[in-house]
């Protein structure tokens, strides 16, 4: 955008003449475009902020102003295929419902500031308005249906992915079962035996069998919550913030002692927000883990405060950080990482996630994000409405005694 409205000024004005052009608003428009190639813009995709200023951005660049530049060149044999290919990039580039919605008040809005100006443009007789609004009606109507197509296809992959993962912890469950029951028996047998000299080696075993046994499960149940990442309901759940990470941090299953003992929980201020407590476990233990894999991965000795967790509060917000000294993120992939299937390792991870943690913490009323440097650890930030009296008063009334 930034590069091509100069190029085009150039072409519809030098070469291929047209009746309108104007320099000015092809200026205009390639510093809008360079809006998007901001650093701050481009690095932080998930915000909620800085996609509404993408949205605006490209409802500008591609409905507004090619329709206007269609009325004041009353269509024609460049404006028309012009019109018809933005209409499909637009639709390709977001949810087919927000594309819909753009096209339309993109075109209804050129068209008012088109007749408040009273632009003076080539007359357009009553046939070619017709033949070219048919071609702009099929256009239309092929973009929404591939716009809803693409839609499909991805409640279809989403729902094919559940039901896989369903069947497979299904299968995992029955042989987890069954560790658990060996483990037992090693256990039993260590305990009727305590004076046996491998008994405390069996003991240890038995330990470990069911540590892997609990870290199966939670897997399972992790990953499960995180496909259903696009059915999350609000929650009324009053939680205290240093009292759940606490709770995460002694239930988590760590592969090894060294690796629980390189967690450090800073707790500068508590506070309460509302949330599903479950969820928001979930949430926590998929960037432990992430923490914890990044820290491996650097072949980290684990020293104490590796994988740190501070909890306070940012004015009048609550604050959760999750900071590590591993590998780090490429900084291209920072504005990917939320994403849903997007992933780094497709050798282990489906890339739900961390697009699931985003989703508890949006449906919790806050924001997540990230930073990192390559080589140089990741920090993700969490920032949470803090709940007031009053608040905790309206719904400690509304839960059932």
């Amino acid at each position: 955008m930034s590069c091509g409205n100069p190029l085009f000024y150039w072409i519809w004005s030098s070469w291929l003449k047209q009746p309108y052009e104007n320099p000015w608003l092809r200026f205009m428009m390639s510093m809008l475009g360079m809006v998007l190639l901001i650093r701050p813009v481009s690095q932080n995709l998930a915000d909620p902020r800085i996609r509404l200023l993408v949205s605006l951005t490209m409802w500008v660049e591609l409905p507004l102003f090619f329709s206007w530049m269609y009325l004041c060149n009353a269509g024609g044999k460049v404006w028309l295929p012009s019109l018809c290919v933005i209409v499909l990039v637009y639709y390709n580039l977001t949810d087919w419902r927000l594309a819909t919605a753009g096209t339309i008040s993109g075109a209804l809005a050129a068209w008012g500031l088109f007749d408040l100006f009273n632009q003076a443009s080539p007359a357009m007789t009553q046939g070619e308005f017709a033949l070219e609004a048919v071609i702009m009606a099929f256009t239309w109507a092929c973009a929404i249906l591939l716009g809803v197509s693409s839609a499909n296809l991805r409640q279809e992959y989403l729902a094919h992915t559940l039901a896989t993962m369903g069947i497979m912890a299904h299968e995992l469950r029955t042989p987890l079962a069954t560790a658990a029951l060996i483990g037992d028996a090693i256990q039993l047998e260590a305990q009727r035996q305590p004076v046996h000299p491998q008994a405390a080696r069996l003991d240890k075993l038995a330990q470990r069998l069911h540590s892997l046994v609990r870290h199966m499960h939670h897997q399972i149940d992790t990953q499960i919550a995180n496909a259903k990442l696009l059915q999350l309901p609000q929650h009324t759940e009053q939680v205290s913030a240093a009292g759940l990470v606490r709770q995460v941090l002694e239930s988590y299953p760590y592969p090894s002692s060294r690796q629980q003992a390189c967690v450090q929980l800073i707790v500068h201020e508590d506070f309460m927000f509302c949330t599903s407590a479950s969820q928001f476990s979930q949430v926590l233990g998929n960037l432990i883990k992430n923490a914890l894999h990044s820290l491996a991965a650097a072949d980290s000795s684990y020293p104490f405060g590796a994988l740190r967790i501070e909890v306070d509060r940012l004015r009048a917000q609550g604050r959760i950080r999750v900071t590590d000294s591993g590998t780090g993120i490429k900084p291209a992939l920072l504005p990917l990482i939320f994403r849903p299937f997007f992933s780094s390792n497709h050798g282990t991870s489906h890339g739900l996630g961390l697009a699931f943690c985003r989703q508890v913490v949006q449906s919790a009323g806050g924001s997540i994000q990230a930073k990192s440097e390559q080589a140089g650890g990741a920090t993700f930030t969490i920032l949470l409405p803090i709940m007031n009296g009053r608040q905790m008063a309206m719904t400690d009334s509304r839960q059932p005694w």
